[in-house]
């Protein structure tokens, strides 16, 4: 390679090469690392609902009704069978738990 044209050519074509290469690279680390994240946040998520869950058991049993509740006035079972239907459940409770908070403040003001 006497010519520093073709130098300087071969040269910048592995630079782009490395740099594709590395990006490429990086790209796949960083969706795998959302997938280990996202993966990581839904088990946290039902191992959070199965705490919540259990605890209102325990508490509605110890409140002697001896009905456990999951949030609609539905018996649960060890295992919910929906675990998004529960999710969805739980938001709409606080939803309204929200709007009652908001009107019970605006009154009392």
């Amino acid at each position: 390679m006497t010519n520093p044209l073709v130098e300087a050519f071969f040269v910048g074509r592995a630079v782009a090469e490395v740099l594709t290469e590395r990006m490429e690279n990086t790209f796949t680390d960083t969706l795998s690392e959302l997938g280990k994240f996202e993966a990581e946040a839904k088990e946290h998520l039902r191992a959070f609902t199965e705490e919540v869950m259990e605890k209102a058991n325990r508490a509605a049993e110890a409140a002697g009704t001896g009905e456990a509740a999951t949030g609609m006035g539905q018996t649960s079972s060890s295992e919910p069978d929906d675990l998004q239907a529960v999710i969805d459940e739980l938001r709409a409770e606080i939803a309204l738990l929200r709007t009652e908070i908001q009107r019970y403040r605006s009154n009392s003001v």
